[in-house]
């Protein structure tokens, strides 16, 4: 266990050092000149000036030793500061971390619970109309664009279409203005958060279902669920003691690496709501060409993924012994 341990530790320790050293060269072999975007705007500007502005920022040393740089500074917090607003990145994602972890986590359990539930049911089930009718809607939801189903969602509850009134807002994390306290200023951000969270709630539900429905069907046709029946147990307990433990376990990694994926999936859908979370404000580092901004988004998208995947191989390797003796 301890071999197996370390080798994946080595692992996601070795794709984040990739990852780290891919973030470098990307911004750098990327079109712009970071100078030249802060000083947008300024005029009669000498070229000393500018040359001693490229030294600040270490953009005169060579490229080996700005990697060296860059390196230590991101080992330690340092990630610069946003070339649109002068603010510190760490201070720029640390405001727009929680909106998106409160989107995030709440439209991953919903969408877990329930999806996992519609494979329960539908495997188990196979061929009759729940079955065939559920895993339509699984598969329409898993195809179908978030931010084109988002912009439907956003169109039939907040603009109002034929019987569909205008209910939630249209967009924001509160309403502008308002000042609300306590369970007044809860009651307000859940209202905001309805129509995003609804969208990505049905956009990853299809994959959870179409998965738990295959796990289920595989571990049906295992020799200990003939026994179990065999015993004379009630297809209940067929179904809850022996059958979904067993089937549970790919469903757990998917759920893991399925957190590390939506961070960055959520770019779409916050931008569609204006939801004021690490989606949006990548969208607008983007537009501003803000480098060192980017460059730390996409850093911390990476890392979440890798760690949800060590996470869910740690977690299986736990649960499943076959793993550790494999």
């Amino acid at each position: 266990m301890r071999r197996y341990l370390a080798g994946k530790v080595f692992q996601a320790l070795l794709t984040l050092a990739f990852v780290l050293a891919f973030n470098f060269f990307l911004f750098r072999v990327m079109p712009g000149d970071p100078v030249a975007l802060l000083l947008r705007g300024t005029s009669a500007l000498t070229a000393e000036t500018v040359r001693d502005l490229r030294r600040d920022l270490g953009l005169d040393q060579p490229l080996p030793q700005q990697f060296l740089t860059y390196s230590a500074d991101t080992l330690t917090g340092n990630y610069g500061r946003s070339l649109t607003t002068g603010a510190k990145v760490t201070e720029e994602i640390g405001s727009r971390i929680w909106p998106t972890v409160l989107l995030v986590g709440a439209s991953t359990i919903a969408s877990a619970f329930l999806g996992l539930l519609i494979g329960i049911h539908g495997g188990w089930r196979r061929g009759s109309r729940f079955d065939l009718g559920s895993m339509g809607f699984s598969l329409v939801a898993y195809s179908m664009p978030e931010f084109w189903f988002g912009i439907l969602v956003l169109l039939a509850l907040a603009g109002g279409v034929g019987f569909f009134p205008a209910i939630f807002p249209t967009g924001g994390y509160q309403t502008p203005g308002a000042d609300l306290t306590g369970f007044a200023h809860v009651v307000d951000v859940l209202n905001h958060m309805a129509l995003p969270w609804l969208t990505l709630t049905v956009a990853y539900l299809g994959e959870y279902a179409l998965i738990m429905r295959s796990s289920i069907l595989d571990v049906m046709g295992e020799d200990f669920v003939t026994t179990a029946r065999a015993k004379g147990l009630r297809e209940q307990q067929v179904l809850w003691r022996h059958t979904v433990p067993n089937a549970l376990l790919p469903t757990i990694t998917l759920t893991f690496l399925s957190l590390g994926f939506v961070f960055a999936g959520a770019i779409t859908i916050e931008y569609v709501f204006s939801w004021p979370g690490l989606g949006l404000l990548t969208v607008t580092a983007i537009d501003e060409k803000d480098f060192p901004l980017l460059q730390a988004l996409f850093l911390l998208f990476s890392a979440a993924v890798i760690v949800f995947n060590l996470i869910a191989d740690l977690l299986y390797a736990y649960l499943d012994p076959r793993v550790r003796a494999g």
